[in-house]
């Protein structure tokens, strides 16, 4: 199959790469001349795992192209994918489709083949009605279908996730798209992977219904975590109780700073107005945004009880401040609110992360950064973990005990067991620990 996937960002940079690796013919078309110099000389502008390895098997090989010319890019494309960004809109948090929008009625205008358009980007309820009408109006001699396909894809893990995915999802309402998207997706038969057919408004509210499902699970987990610490209960004992009932299971029960990135906080707050537009309230997921913006100050508040109540004039080493690990991504990560916050409150911040680059810097002015965990906590009056990445899970204990001023440890993703902080001569505090720390 010969596929266009219009955007280069992270959705369509991945997706492309790894539809080349099932051997289809694909383009990447990418407006940013940065970035497409970038991919053109082989250089991947994101972190993400296997990502550069795949896509330089792939271009070597000749599947896989990146280009600034739509038109000739589609011309005899069997599927032309958007995968441009909808960011919240400023003012009242809906996805800004104006991206989305403009690129239909570039295909409109440019088409010239009969070909199946498919969204990959994440968008409201209505949009592909929206995109089909746009391209019909630019360009009615021509035939084409539209299809949407949401994306499932987690960052830090998105090869697995493309090639091993839990279903697939693909609104159509032509026989002839449907076996277009079919094809593309036939090489993850081998594996039996649901293709799961529905119509597009149905595929559109899938993609948001499962982002808020499971930022609702992060959130419930986090107001638990609050229960546990005013109780004395520990919450990664209940969430493991409750997860192990099949019918809740246990991921996403994982108590911390709140959920941050480039999906969750846009698709919640994208889902709240679209229920408010259409007169279906989500109240639950309105409480959930809510909950959840407030629970990075609740860590600014934690970090500077544990310190005493007072950090001014005191410097706090902080490991981690992209949103997850495994990324480099730096949008809505809790790090954000925190860092700034507790510097406002008179702290000086020393940071380090492995990924976070130049955009973490810019974000976050007035942050020193060190090399390592070792040393940032060197002279420091407190340790705050606020990013599980692997390199942080291994800690001499003992050595960062000896490099702190003050032996404050706070670890808000309980990483480490209360026992094995205290014993290293620290004082541990966590997330629902219920005053084990």
């Amino acid at each position: 199959m010969k596929i266009t996937m219009i955007g280069a960002g992270y959705v369509g940079l991945v997706s492309g790469v790894c539809f080349s690796d099932f051997g289809h013919e694909v383009i990447c078309v990418e407006k940013d001349r940065n970035k497409l110099a970038q991919l053109q000389a082989g250089e991947v502008p994101i972190y993400e795992p296997g990502l550069k390895s795949l896509m330089t098997r792939n271009i070597a090989e000749g599947r896989l192209t990146f280009s600034d010319d739509l038109e000739t890019a589609m011309d005899g494309s069997d599927a032309v994918f958007i995968a441009v960004g909808t960011p919240s809109r400023r003012g009242d948090g809906f996805a800004d489709l104006t991206y989305v929008y403009d690129t239909a009625r570039e295909i409109g205008q440019k088409l010239k083949t009969p070909t199946v358009v498919v969204t990959k980007s994440t968008v409201p309820v209505g949009t592909n009605r929206e995109v089909q009408r746009i391209i019909a109006a630019c360009n009615p001699a021509t035939e084409f279908a539209v299809a949407s396909n949401p994306e499932f894809l987690r960052e830090g893990s998105a090869i697995e996730d493309f090639m091993r995915p839990n279903r697939v999802v693909v609104g159509v309402e032509d026989p002839q798209a449907e076996t277009v998207l079919r094809q593309i997706y036939r090489p993850l038969s081998l594996r039996e992977t649901p293709l799961l057919v529905t119509g597009l408004e149905t595929a559109e509210i899938i993609k948001y219904a499962a982002n808020a499902f499971l930022a609702t699970k992060i959130t419930f987990i986090n107001e638990i975590a609050d229960l546990c610490e005013k109780t004395g209960g520990d919450v990664q004992q209940v969430a493991k109780g409750i997860g192990l009932d099949a019918r809740i299971g246990g991921k996403f029960l994982h108590a911390g700073p709140g959920y941050g990135g480039s999906c969750f906080p846009k698709d919640t707050q994208a889902l709240v107005q679209t229920g408010q537009q259409h007169g279906a309230p989500q109240r639950i997921v309105e409480t959930v945004v809510a909950v959840n913006a407030a629970r990075k100050s609740a860590m600014t508040e934690k970090i500077i009880a544990a310190c005493g109540g007072d950090v001014a004039g005191k410097r706090i080493a902080v490991l981690g401040v992209t949103f997850k690990p495994n990324t480099d991504d730096m949008r809505d990560a809790p790090s954000l609110v925190i860092l700034p916050e507790l510097m406002a409150a008179g702290a000086e911040i020393t940071a380090t992360d492995p990924e976070a680059g130049a955009e973490a810097v810019q974000l976050l002015p007035g942050v020193d950064w060190a090399k390592d965990a070792y040393a940032a906590a060197e002279g420091a009056d407190a340790l705050v973990i606020i990013t599980e990445w692997n390199t942080f899970r291994g800690l001499d204990l003992p050595r960062i005990a000896g490099l702190l001023k003050s032996p404050v440890f706070i670890d808000l993703r309980n990483i480490y067991p209360v026992d094995e902080v205290q014993d290293a001569g620290l004082i541990h505090t966590g997330i629902g620990k219920g005053g084990a720390g």
